[in-house]
């Protein structure tokens, strides 16, 4: 009767234990190419485009233009120097910029 009573539970416990979990591999980005250098038409799309945007930030330059982060905060920098954006927010990890907009508007 001990021998049953023990054998029992390593049985029907010994199924679950011999199935692992599968653990899913979950979703890998793809490593993204963007530019690391500023070339004539991409400059020229800066220019045209990104004073029309309505919000403004780094990462909204980095996906948009696919340019990487040290050349889409050269951008910003250069169109706010222009006087093409104003500065929204001014924070060390974002910096938030916005369109100059008439008095008509």
């Amino acid at each position: 009767m001990a021998k049953a009573k023990a054998a029992a539970p390593t049985s029907s416990g010994g199924g679950k234990a011999a199935k692992k979990k599968k653990w899913s591999k979950g979703k890998v980005k793809d490593k993204a190419q963007h530019a690391v250098a500023l070339d004539k038409p991409t400059f020229d799309r800066i220019m045209k485009e990104v004073p029309t945007f309505r919000f403004i930030s780094q990462s909204i330059l980095i996906e948009r233009l696919r340019v990487n982060g040290s050349l889409a905060r050269r951008a910003i920098r250069h169109l706010e120097k222009e006087g093409l954006i104003k500065r929204i927010v001014h924070h060390s990890g974002q910096l938030i910029y916005t369109r100059i907009t008439t008095g008509s508007d």
